[in-house]
């Protein structure tokens, strides 16, 4: 709801509008708001990953290890960095000097509006790679210790227990994984030769990688939700069937 809310009904009332401007504290606000959300994501993943091992792990003990007050804290202090890291972020952004008034994207981030100034950005480039690579390299880190442990644990007990665990995990991995993966490639595509790709290529990358984890996590819990893909598939069905009843009429 937070990153969505911030991208998608500014994009919505440019396009009814034709309108193609923002204001620098509009922008930058939408900036802070949007890394704030992906900076969120990807350390929940991490936090659903540890979950997921301590509830696979230690069935018996879940419920004292993860309680609903250390869920609770985990939330504020994910927040908390998120919104400090970000924060920090954009202010070595506003210090800098802007020479142009142009960025290539449709929505706002740091790292675009970096590119329009016309003094030194080292800091600010230090900064966002820093921050970047902890957050990535931290939370894989953490998650693939987690997934480790985790089958290492699957591969003690019951087939049928077995299989659902490895079923939650998958989950959780495509939908990371895939996360993760977008968000770096929109990170980081200025610093990959970005200053020779055009204004629609990172247009699409930047979109691109918004978009994937909005459109595919539905998708992929849905599809790998047993009920509801039981309910889907009935559906489906009962679709086809009144079109060939209508049709022989």
């Amino acid at each position: 709801m937070v990153g969505s809310s911030a991208f998608l009904p500014k994009l919505a009332i440019d396009l009814f509008t034709g309108c193609s401007t923002i204001s620098l504290f509009g922008c930058l606000s939408q900036a802070f708001i949007i890394q704030s959300f992906g900076m969120v994501e990807i350390l929940t993943f991490t936090i659903m990953g540890y979950d997921r091992y301590l509830a696979v792990g230690f069935p018996l003990r879940y419920h004292s290890l993860m309680t609903n007050r250390k869920v609770l804290q985990s939330l504020v202090i994910i927040w908390l960095m998120s919104m400090i890291g970000q924060f920090i972020g954009v202010m070595l952004v506003v210090r800098l000097t802007l020479c142009g008034n142009t960025i290539k994207n449709v929505y706002c981030e740091a790292m675009s509006l970096v590119r329009l100034a016309c003094v030194s950005t080292a800091v600010s480039d230090s900064y966002g790679t820093t921050c970047t690579l902890l957050l990535v390299v931290g939370s894989l880190i953490i998650v693939i210790y987690c997934y480790i442990k985790t089958f290492l644990v699957c591969m003690k007990i019951s087939m049928e227990a077995s299989q659902k665990a490895i079923h939650t995990l998958v989950t959780h991995i495509i939908t990371f994984s895939t996360f993760v993966a977008a968000i770096v490639f929109v990170t980081f595509r200025y610093r990959l030769n970005g200053g020779s790709l055009s204004t629609v290529t990172h247009i699409v990358i930047s979109i691109s990688g918004l978009m994937i984890s909005f459109t595919l996590n539905p998708l992929i819990y849905g599809i790998r939700t047993e009920a509801l893909k039981i309910k889907m598939i009935q559906t489906l069905k009962d679709v086809i069937q009144k079109q060939k009843l209508g049709i022989s009429k």
